[in-house]
């Protein structure tokens, strides 16, 4: 079941920059390793109700219904945007030391949500891990679910090494004012970009 084709296939998706990673390589960029850890946590946390969706057979109904697609992806494209106007007016992404806990906190939460509002992943995961459960399986859910935690686990590793890499180059952001206001402001325009590419998203 956990042929070397669906690990690197795994790596290969969870390597390809998307929102979470430009979200966790933000966060730790900003705020420092142990925020883009969390951001990470958040990030693979966000997979889980869109596994639960794909075994419950709901994102059936979210490829047949029109109403119900459109709308989880503006609600997604929507949180997009205020990702982007968060950044582009944070002004306390070097004060994360003060108080870790809330902030660690909140992190999570967004992670989770950026995820959660994204109706790609439950498509994603109909589409894609079938193809490794193996044919004739007395469990075939088991099979899946096993698939998907070993994704998970893949995902976060990879979204652990881009955090801590950005956190890497943190200090010599934080010495330059200017190359920081620039990347917040860069990021920003990233977030409300990815924003209208997923509502003008097809199923």
């Amino acid at each position: 079941m956990f042929s070397a084709a669906f690990l690197l296939t795994s790596l290969v998706v969870a390597l390809i920059p998307g929102t979470g990673a430009l979200y966790t390589v933000s966060t730790g960029l900003f705020r420092g390793w142990w925020a883009s850890i969390a951001a990470a946590l958040g990030c693979t946390l966000g997979i889980l109700p869109h596994l639960l969706a794909s075994i419950l057979g709901l994102s059936f109904i979210l490829h047949l219904s029109a109403v119900a697609f459109q709308g989880l992806k503006f609600a997604g494209a929507a949180y997009l945007l205020y990702l982007a106007w968060a950044t582009w007016q944070d002004r306390g992404g070097l004060e994360f030391r003060e108080r870790p806990e809330a902030r660690t906190g909140q992190i999570i939460v967004k992670a989770i949500l950026l995820n959660l509002l994204n109706p790609k992943l439950t498509l994603f995961f109909l589409a894609f891990l079938p193809h490794f459960v193996s044919s004739g399986s007395a469990s075939p859910i088991s099979q899946f679910l096993g698939l998907s935690l070993v994704f998970m686990a893949v995902t976060f590793v990879v979204f652990v090494m881009y955090g801590l890499l950005a956190s890497g180059i943190r200090r010599y952001v934080v010495n330059s004012p200017r190359l920081l206001l620039w990347l917040r402001r860069s990021f920003a325009a990233v977030f409300a970009g990815l924003s209208v590419e997923l509502a003008l998203t097809e199923r």
